[in-house]
């Protein structure tokens, strides 16, 4: 005959144990330490105390005495040892019909609670606390709700502050189909990247580890967001000072950089070490770590030429691979603009396909450049910016008595 299985009986657990559990489970959904939900939940317990014991003088406008009636309960919720306990504090009085009976009690009811107790002490009068700890953790579950939000607000712009302006790794947790926006995880916060500020032709999918750059927090104060990017050209920055420790430690220094996301990308290097040679830096042995860069930016094509002082040949460095003949800078209403002339046979690698190589150039130099050939008629001028007009110096004898004036 088999031989019966005993049940265990299920321990039961008591009011103090879920309750200290639930708190340990609200702490970790939240993210806020275990002192201040302690604190909202007691603040709950409080208010509903006051609610159904205190009704009267919780309803007063003074506030000094809605404030003393914190003298006439207790609240101890102390996790390290379990302890959940709440009562309340009584005055008590020789009188049947005590005036206050919020605050005061007839001896001899009170004596039901401390058959000790003398006229002029306190008696304590034990509450549930699973009538007012399940109200009131729901309600500073509830209550804490907005404060979670302010927290978790106050938390991302604290953590991204040091943050912006710079390049972290994200993993790519979702996709949406329909907008092909990217939901980013980033130091457990997630962050979108909307299809917009992704690389033109690049598909992401769930598990992707990315590089993005933080461009900035936006609506700090009110509703933070984090703006992040692939697109933008201080990436391409950020990339090469992780690939390029010459350029990380300043010896190599990045002085411009122009971008066509996808597409080309060129940047401006300079040392003041003469013994660096800066492009070959930021190139690497056998391309290394341009090539990693390049792959990072799904294959985007990277210029890296050498910065110089000298206007017209960082102009011409600038429409690399074209050669470039002369450069004529001038100035037309403020806006920089400048000449430039090419080989007729190279005339479209200039310009490049759709523009893309004179448009990068103009944006690295920050010069408006205009592409003729050799061929062309030689057309007028440039216009040259207008010569700052100079002060004429003051008479010595003025200046002196001017700062005689002033001393006294």
């Amino acid at each position: 005959m088999a031989k019966a299985r005993k049940i265990k009986k299920k321990e039961e657990v008591s009011f103090e144990q879920s309750f200290f559990m639930a708190l340990d489970a609200l702490e970790g959904e939240s993210h806020i330490d275990r002192d201040t939900l302690i604190e909202k939940i007691r603040s709950g317990i409080e208010k509903a105390i006051k609610k159904d014991y205190f009704p009267i003088n919780s309803k007063e406008k003074d506030k000094d005495k809605e404030n003393d009636l914190g003298n006439y309960m207790k609240i101890l919720i102390d996790p390290e040892t379990n302890k959940f306990e709440l009562s309340l504090y009584k005055e008590v009085m020789d009188v049947m019909y005590v005036d206050d009976p919020e605050k005061e009690i007839f001896i001899d009811e009170a004596r039901t609670y401390d058959p000790d107790v003398k006229v002029g002490d306190m008696v304590e009068i034990r509450l549930d606390p699973a009538k007012f700890g399940r109200v009131a953790a729901q309600s500073a579950k509830q209550s804490i709700k907005h404060d979670i939000k302010d927290f978790e607000k106050q938390k991302l712009v604290a953590q991204f502050r040091d943050k912006e302006h710079e390049c972290v790794s994200a993993t790519v947790q979702k996709v949406e189909p329909e907008t092909l926006n990217a939901i980013l995880t980033i130091d457990k916060n997630e962050v979108y990247l909307v299809r917009s500020e992704q690389i033109p032709g690049e598909v992401l999918t769930p598990g992707d580890i990315i590089k993005v750059y933080i461009v900035n927090i936006v609506n700090p104060d009110t509703r933070p967001s984090i703006k992040i990017s692939r697109t933008h050209r201080d990436l391409v920055k950020r990339l090469f000072e992780l690939e390029v420790p010459e350029i990380a430690d300043g010896t190599v220094q990045v002085k411009a950089i122009s971008r066509v996301a996808g597409a080309r990308s060129k940047m401006a290097v300079y040392s003041e070490d003469k013994n660096v040679d800066a492009v070959g830096a930021c190139i690497g042995p056998r391309k290394s770590r341009i090539s990693s860069v390049v792959n990072e930016l799904n294959g985007e094509k990277i210029d890296i030429i050498t910065w110089v002082e000298d206007k017209a040949e960082f102009i011409a460095k600038a429409l690399a691979p074209a050669t470039v003949l002369d450069v004529e800078t001038g100035e037309d209403n403020g806006t920089k603009v400048c000449r430039v002339t090419v080989p007729d046979d190279q005339l479209s690698l200039a310009i490049g396909n759709k523009g893309q190589n004179a448009k990068l150039a103009a944006g690295l130099t920050g010069y408006k450049i205009d592409i003729i050939s050799d061929k062309d008629p030689k057309p007028e001028p440039l216009p040259q910016p207008a010569p700052k007009e100079e002060l004429p110096d003051e008479p010595e004898e003025e200046t002196e008595l001017l700062a005689e004036e002033t001393q006294e």
